[in-house]
């Protein structure tokens, strides 16, 4: 039974990829600072899979915290590496926090990888490292573009410091460019649940039309899209999940064509933020309260995924529907708020 070190395992889409690697026998565990989560998620796991994974609360951007976690734990012989902090806007506030926590992170955590010979890392990258897209969808070979936030450019940065220890190290690592993750598993038991108010559109969504919220803002109606909001590949979290899973996968059977390799991990469809909020209405049968706002700072316009790539190469495709993405995260607000 392989061991599979988690980061930022507690978290959303964390929690589900921690579910689907122990339903394949793997052994995890898991490293979180609960910044933006809670331990509740280690025993909701729990409740689906029945087992407890490994739990350590450890700021891995802290270089002697993440020492001590390796040191502990010098039989991972895997990495699935998710902890970040991934607000956009508060990106664009708060830069050098994102710089010292997000790269920082994967800088002790390569580190050790060489001293403990850890060989595989799954990271965490994302599409924001497109930029505004000139043409779409998008392919793993599009030019990246200059970063429309500090967010953006630190998955940026952290493809390029992966891509360059790839080929000085014995480091096989895959980056997967997944596009905006909704939904939750289909037991309702773990899903989206961010500390505060919430910066996805998702739990903002589900949190209005609960009650917690007395509306949502849409950021900008004036963009050059069919009805006016920014365009997004929304893809369900199990089906993200289940690439991550499939991505290490490959590392341990030796199938990388490469030292580092890149995959976009979407649907392949576009859908505006209107389209989003009307799957809601129509799955849940609520209306929903929401009014038109600003432009929200880093936001871009459109972009969806090119995952024939993907599909090729690691054999994976996305399944699951937009409704059905608005419905498991409208079930999984329900169960909250019976607790």
């Amino acid at each position: 039974m392989k061991k599979i070190l988690v980061t930022g395992g507690a978290g959303f889409i964390g929690t589900h990829t921690v579910v689907a690697l122990q339903e394949r026998g793997y052994k995890v565990v898991i490293a979180d600072n609960l910044s933006n989560s809670s331990i509740e998620s280690i025993e909701r796991i729990k409740r689906i899979t029945g087992i407890k994974a490994e739990f350590m609360k450890i700021d891995l951007s802290n270089e002697i915290e993440c020492n001590l976690l390796f040191n502990l734990h010098s039989d991972i012989e895997g990495i699935i590496n998710f902890a970040a902090f991934k607000a956009v806007g508060e990106s664009c506030e708060k830069p050098i926090k994102y710089y010292q926590n997000n790269i920082g992170i994967l800088l002790n955590v390569l580190s050790n990888m060489q001293k403990h010979n850890i060989k595989y890392i799954v990271h965490s990258s994302s599409c924001t490292v497109y930029g505004e897209p000139q043409s779409l969808p998008v392919k793993e070979t599009t030019p990246t573009k200059f970063a429309e936030s500090p967010y953006g450019n630190t998955k940026q940065m952290a493809e390029d410091i992966l891509y360059f220890t790839s080929k000085t190290k014995d480091i096989k690592a895959i980056a997967l460019r997944y596009f905006n993750p909704i939904g939750s598993h289909q037991s309702a038991i773990i899903g989206e649940l961010p500390l505060g108010v919430p910066n996805n559109l998702m739990p903002f969504i589900t949190q209005t039309a609960i009650g917690k919220r007395k509306e949502l803002t849409v950021f900008g109606n004036d963009y050059p899209t069919p009805d006016g909001t920014c365009i997004r590949d929304y893809i369900h979290v199990m089906d993200l999940a289940e690439a991550h899973v499939i991505a290490i996968q490959r590392c341990f059977a030796s199938k990388n064509k490469s030292d580092f390799e890149v995959f976009n991990i979407g649907t392949g469809n576009g859908f505006s933020v209107l389209e989003v909020i009307q799957s809601f209405e129509r799955t849940s049968g609520t209306k929903l309260n929401y009014v038109i706002g600003k432009r929200r700072q880093g936001d871009i316009i459109k972009i969806w995924a090119d995952t024939s790539y993907a599909e090729k190469e690691l054999g994976w495709k996305a399944k699951r529907t937009l409704d059905q993405m608005t419905l498991s995260a409208w079930n999984w607000e329900k169960e909250l708020a019976k607790s």
